[in-house]
């Protein structure tokens, strides 16, 4: 063979002139991969390290509960902590009012009140007073580590976000509500994502797009089925070429059977929230910690790029509590004891063992 010829592959990574570990909110992954984080410590764990640049993100929201804005809130906000350009598109007739209910990175000096039961804290829980002479644990006023940018913020769900992240002209805002087409929001969206394509240039930041309700019926396209899965085809198609991820929250219970099983099949990384009766006393001694759990969480897909290998998750439910009723985390379903009295949530156990009289629960 001559020596002219480059011999090229079906897999291939895409390196930028600049690692990925020096910009803010980035960090590399297994096969060549870059993710982004959801905002979520613990939802970033679950997906093998957070959202892969590139994925189309779909969550099924719960007509019964807005807890899908849990994670779009999260989502948008740990972008703009990090400064990266958002594109935001609402039902409402104002989008830019929804910046002012996105919450505030947890300031370090208030961490000690969330007691996160890692396992370095574990290995350094008996000698917690030298933990100020280790400089990987100091961390300042702006959410960074070692001068850096933390790669995922603790957010507190009370307070709003700062003015000063607002103020930035990197946000986009498009409203759709009494939308005749998609065009505009195609359009919107193709011209915010020109600005990340993947061209073998340097890259400096990464963009997140984030559509609430797309489904939602003040939409005036919310009875075109075909124009909306032409839609989502487009962004996955346009979102895959490019330095950016975007995130499609939608109420499943409007969408036909028919369609629903394709807008599925579309989405890299698929997620849906369910909310959890007030007074379910049968569930409430099933589980343990039902009295702290706001929904549950299921995973029915996870995005794979350069791999034929399956992601495997050690579970597929977790239960979305509210710690110290500021901060979101996510945690195992755990079965409860036999006479229904309070147990230990261990969090590592991929689905409810043990037997009852039903037989065995599996979730």
């Amino acid at each position: 063979m001559s020596a002219s010829k480059i011999r090229s592959s079906s897999f291939s990574r895409n390196f930028s002139a600049v690692p990925t570990s020096q910009i803010p909110g980035l960090k590399s992954g297994p096969n060549g991969a870059i993710f982004i984080s959801s905002g979520i410590p613990d939802l970033d764990k679950i997906l093998g390290g957070g959202l892969a640049l590139g994925s189309l993100v779909m969550v099924m929201e719960d007509p019964e509960a807005p807890h899908h804005m849990l994670l779009l809130r999260t989502f948008m906000s740990q972008g703009l902590v990090h400064n990266q350009p958002l594109l935001y598109a609402g039902p409402s007739r104002e989008p830019r009012a929804f910046l002012g209910t996105l919450p505030t990175p947890v300031l370090s000096k208030d961490d000690k009140s969330r007691d996160r039961d890692t396992e370095q804290d574990k290995g350094l829980r008996i000698a917690w007073q030298y933990k100020k002479y280790f400089g990987e644990h100091q961390q300042n006023f702006e959410g960074q580590k070692d001068g850096k940018p933390e790669f995922c913020c603790d957010f507190d769900l009370r307070k709003p976000l700062e003015r000063h992240f607002l103020s930035s002209n990197h946000i986009d805002c498009v409203s759709l509500q009494g939308s005749l087409n998609l065009a505009t929001l195609k359009d919107h969206c193709s011209a915010f994502l020109a600005q990340f394509t993947r061209n073998g240039g340097n890259m400096t930041s990464a963009g997140r797009i984030a559509i609430q309700s797309f489904y939602a019926p003040q939409c005036g396209y919310s009875n075109m089925e075909w124009e909306m899965l032409s839609f989502i085809r487009s962004l996955k198609s346009m979102v895959r070429s490019s330095n950016a991820v975007a995130v499609i929250t939608f109420p499943s219970s409007l969408v036909s059977p028919t369609f629903l099983k394709r807008w599925q099949h579309l989405a890299d990384t698929l997620l849906s929230v369910r909310a959890i009766p007030d007074e379910d006393k049968e569930l409430a001694n099933l589980l343990t910690g039902y009295q702290d759990m706001v929904g549950l969480l299921n995973v029915h897909k996870v995005a794979r790029f350069n791999t034929q290998v399956p992601f495997i998750l050690e579970a597929t439910t977790f239960s979305m509590k509210l710690k110290k009723r500021r901060s979101l985390v996510l945690e195992c379903l755990n079965q409860a004891p036999i006479d229904g009295s309070s147990g230990t949530s261990y969090g590592t156990s991929s689905s409810c063992s043990g037997s009852s009289t039903t037989g065995k629960l599996d979730f």
